[in-house]
């Protein structure tokens, strides 16, 4: 089982490269350190790992196996933010241990790992110290030699600091400690890891490459693409925290999957739609698929919490128990699923359709055009759509016609939302008013579906309960709670409808 932790880390790097290998100043002058005290010097030994066109150094990842020290063994480092990287430790082995190749599946696509560069380093370690004499914080004195393992034989060698925050501390040392580190003449690096240093300085000579100009720049097709590959970057970057079962990350997967299917339906006058119409199939299904355990547990955290703030005579039979058994049957086996999914051969050709799409998008004419223009009438469009559904919601007498308006509602809420974060960057307050209308409608709207959806499982866990010769008392109470919840969410609607108008109109182009 693979080790998971979370690195924060800083490194420096001396401000005049003529000056010598950088000297560390005496940090016990930063507020709060107590003492510096040296650990000793320690050879590392790594050899790091990628495809042999570079994709995981490409993402800011790196995957290398290290000897020597206190750590070592199979280390793979995942970006969370600019000085934050999720680090997962596995095992010494000789090859690249399976739980780390599915970790960076989603950027190698299967392509093979092979040995890239090797970097020997000696480590000069120094713990700070409070005055309890906890750790704070690692610095460390590294003296690199870096070796290139392909495209020929070059080495470059350079020093530098390290600083990395000890588990739970306050990130505001790490400020702290930069300006005392800047006061002593030193810089923050230029690179992000030694990897990408090493790899920069043993490149083989060519001219530098220069970005050809973007096409579509000041065109309709630049926010509608930029805003499919950021979720294109979004499904590939919580690839690994889905297979880690990070809280929260198959909910925000499944919802790159619906803005990138919301976009080539919004902006179907900028990307045709007989070439986006299979991937928009595609990420469907793998909505879908993300979703199977998702529902079930939405409807059993709202359950659980209607049965914990009932007073205690009114909960009659085991209600508790029947609720996780109608929750552990829809479950569709979690992990193991998930995994099998992400490493399907039908999950990796959509990243790599995806890619294609972005690469060369299928425009249409009205592509080359203004962008507002093409904005207003996508969210006119999607404007519409709504407004015909809440305005047939509104014609339904309360009742399973209504439920199912409002729901397709939601649905429409979302694509206006969703086209109005695409146009961000381009019409800014617009946007963002248009954003915060749609969001609130559509969130009324998910309460009130999830309402209806609670409903529908009362009833089946107190058919369950009658045919097993219990009370279905308690489905029944809550029941009329919920009901009571719907007919509050339909008498906010219109307000919420009116604002949501407001809050779109310059979005759509009307005044």
């Amino acid at each position: 089982m693979a080790d998971i932790q979370r690195e924060i880390e800083r490194k420096y790097e001396a401000t005049d490269p003529d000056a010598g290998a950088p000297a560390l100043p005496d940090l016990t002058t930063v507020r709060g350190v107590h003492a510096a005290v040296p650990r000793g010097t320690h050879d590392l030994d790594a050899v790091y790992y990628d495809t042999a066109d570079q994709r995981l150094a490409r993402h800011a990842v790196t995957l290398r196996r290290r000897t020597g020290g206190t750590d070592a063994g199979w280390h793979l480092k995942l970006p969370v933010t600019e000085d934050v990287r999720d680090e997962i430790h596995a095992p010494l082995s000789p090859a690249v241990p399976r739980t780390l190749l599915a970790l960076t599946r989603s950027r190698t696509r299967g392509a093979a790992l092979v040995p890239v560069v090797r970097l020997r380093s000696a480590r000069d370690l120094v713990h700070l110290l409070d005055a309890d004499g906890t750790l704070l914080a690692e610095v460390s004195v590294d003296t690199v030699r870096a070796d290139r393992l392909t495209d020929g034989d070059a080495t470059t060698g350079w020093t530098e600091i390290e600083v990395e925050l000890a588990p739970d501390r306050d990130p505001a040392l790490l400020d702290a400690l930069d300006k005392r580190l800047r006061k002593a003449g030193l810089r923050r690096s230029a690179s992000a890891s030694k990897l990408a240093r090493a790899l920069a300085e043993t490149a083989p000579h060519a001219p530098p490459a220069t970005a050809p100009p973007d096409p579509h720049r000041g065109t309709a097709a630049e926010p509608v693409l930029a805003y499919l590959t950021a979720q294109r970057d979004a499904l590939v970057l919580l690839d690994p925290a889905v297979r880690l079962g990070t809280h929260d990350s198959v909910h925000r997967m499944r919802v790159a999957t619906r803005r990138a299917r919301s976009t080539f339906r919004s902006y179907s006058r900028v990307l045709d739609r007989t070439a986006t119409d299979h991937l928009a199939a595609e990420l469907k299904w793998l909505a879908g698929e993300l979703g199977v355990d998702r529902d079930a547990e939405v409807l059993t955290e709202r359950l659980t919490a209607h049965f914990a703030e009932l007073p205690r005579p009114h909960l009659v039979g085991p209600v508790r128990t029947r609720l996780r058994t109608w929750a552990n049957a829809r479950r569709g086996g979690s992990r193991r699923r998930l995994a099998a999914l992400l490493n399907s051969r039908r999950y990796l050709a959509l990243l790599d359709s995806l890619d294609a799409l972005i690469a060369r998008p299928p425009l249409r004419p009205a592509a080359a055009k203004d962008p507002a223009k093409a904005i207003h009438r996508a969210a006119r469009k999607d404007f519409d759509r709504l407004a015909d559904l809440i305005e047939e919601a509104f014609r339904q007498p309360a009742g399973p016609a209504r439920d199912q308006a409002l729901h397709e509602a939601r649905k429409k809420a979302k694509r206006l939302r969703y086209a109005a974060e695409a146009a961000l960057d381009t019409l800014g307050g617009p946007a963002k008013r248009a954003i915060r209308g749609a969001k609130d409608l559509q969130d009324l709207l998910g309460e009130h579906q999830d309402g209806h959806m609670t409903r529908l499982t009362l009833r089946e866990l107190a058919a369950q309960a009658h045919a097993a010769g219990e009370s279905s008392f308690t489905y029944g109470l809550v029941y009329g709670h919920e009901e009571s919840r719907a007919a509050r969410y339909e008498a906010e609607l219109p307000a919420a409808w009116e604002a949501a108008e407001r809050a779109t109109r310059a979005l759509r182009g009307t005044r």
